[in-house]
């Protein structure tokens, strides 16, 4: 745990008891600071006090006394569509706002670090998509640096839920726009930002104010070296901002899948599933990534392009990225191949919860039977009509049906509701060299807890179906 500094004496109030909320109340009293500690769910306030924390009502004007800063988790908004009645209420008692992220930055770094031969470093990933791919390859590529490597954020454990840095520690940080807009303080080493497209558009007032969010971690954070992907207008803009050196590009590494950057300084591309590398004009290394089964798709292949960058800006040679690469498997939910059965692949992209992301599934592969649907998102799945002609049928779930029957007219389909329905019917429909895809380019939460659970009832479904 990381012990937060400088509230020694002082009452922090903590607003959200999940994760990162109860993390950060621990991590407070281990620095010597009195947390204050409220949520709206009844359990979660349970949870807290059979940890003996002090639980106040925040709504109430007499909890503030004393309280010199309020802490909240990332799921509750404080500005967009409208801030959370407490976070009113510090700003009303003149009470600064924070969250986890910000005390992860203010504590991370402490005297003992004049005593390590090889400063610590904290990698920050960002994006629309992918940022829990890329987080995660990062980390595997770094296991061949002989250097202790700590995943949080975003993606498993808390940001200050993790060991106190060691000499050389690197700390790969998967980081959403939720957590970077709020946050008081930001300084990475390295940040990482792969791509934009919409979406939490309602937590950020539309894409200016999305897109505002993900560039404090650059602009506010001023990395030593920024890993920008440039496909869309707002990574050109971003990394033309973080230019210092016109002809060498410091301190960005520009990134696409779109275009070949051989003039961008240094620069990371992949055409035709062959990653190259870039620097001064001329090309340093190439690796083949068509056959690397756990990085399907052009998607996977800009994550492997962002990983790779980072990994040469720490000083890996392209070889021991390559050999890392090849033993790479993916992550859960995240274009994972859930098995192969009688020449039918099975694959489980749950967390594809948006047009965008769904569309790079759509994109890997052909001849697919597709599992469609939950909680829409306001484009609705329209935009993805391009990418239609690769699908042979689309499987229908979840309670937004109505939404998807209209964008979906131009192809065939068939309710099924379920995901366990959908995985029965498309089993029974699926020829061999098909792919029964789950890209449901929508929210989970009409039918399930999180993204998770919802690959979970496909993976079991699958297993079923096939006898597994």
């Amino acid at each position: 745990m990381i012990p937060v500094r400088g509230y020694t004496g002082c009452k922090v109030a903590v607003l959200g008891l999940g994760r990162s909320g109860l993390t950060a109340a621990r991590a407070l009293r281990a620095g010597g600071a009195e947390p204050i500690v409220w949520d709206d769910n009844e359990k979660s306030r349970i949870a807290a006090d059979a940890e003996d924390f002090v639980i106040l009502d925040l709504n109430k004007n007499s909890s503030w006394q004393d309280i010199v800063c309020l802490i909240v988790s990332p799921g509750i908004p404080h500005l967009y569509p409208a801030p959370h009645p407490i976070v009113l209420k510090a700003w009303q008692n003149g009470v600064v706002v924070d969250n986890d992220v910000g005390l992860f930055f203010r504590s991370f770094a402490t005297q003992e670090w004049d005593n390590f031969d090889v400063m610590p470093k904290v990698i920050c990933v960002t994006g629309s998509n992918g940022k829990s791919t890329t987080t995660a390859l990062i980390a595997h590529l770094l296991e061949g640096s002989n250097r202790k490597v700590v995943v949080a954020g975003n993606i498993g454990r808390g940001v200050l839920d993790i060991p106190p840095a060691q000499d050389g520690t690197i700390v790969v940080l998967e980081l959403s726009s939720y957590q970077i807009d709020l946050a008081r303080a930001l300084a990475p080493d390295i940040a990482v930002f792969i791509n934009l497209s919409p979406d939490h558009l309602d937590r950020h007032n539309g894409m200016g104010g999305y897109f505002y969010a993900k560039r404090r971690l650059f602009i506010d954070g001023n990395p030593d070296r920024a890993i920008i992907g440039v496909d869309e207008i707002e990574g050109q803009f971003l990394e033309n901002q973080l230019r210092q050196d016109a002809k060498s590009g410091e301190p960005v590494i520009s990134v696409s899948v779109n275009s070949k950057l051989q003039n961008n300084g240094w620069s990371v591309f992949s055409r035709k599933g062959f990653l190259a590398e870039w620097r001064k004009g001329r090309q340093v290394a190439s690796i083949d990534l068509r056959s690397m089964s756990g990085l399907p798709g052009e998607h996977n292949h800009q994550n492997a392009c962002c990983a790779y960058a980072v990994c040469r800006s720490i000083g890996l040679a392209p070889k021991l990225i390559e050999e890392k690469l090849n033993s790479y498997v993916g992550l859960t939910h995240r274009c994972q191949t859930v098995g192969t059965f009688n020449g039918v692949m099975y694959v489980n992209d749950s967390k594809a919860t948006n047009v965008d992301a769904a569309k790079k599934a759509l994109l890997a592969f052909k001849s697919i039977l597709w599992i469609v649907g939950g909680e829409s998102k306001e484009a609705g799945v329209l935009p993805l009509k391009p990418y239609f002609n690769r699908i042979k049928k689309a499987y229908l779930i979840g309670t937004d049906v109505s939404d998807l029957i209209k964008d979906l007219s131009s192809i065939d389909f068939v309710i099924a509701g379920s995901i366990s329905e959908a995985v029965r019917l498309a089993s029974l429909d699926a020829e061999k060299n098909d792919v029964v895809l789950l890209a449901p380019a929508c929210a989970s939460f009409d039918q399930y807890e999180n993204f998770e659970k919802r690959g979970d009832d496909f993976i079991n479904n699958v297993m079923l179906v096939n006898r597994v």
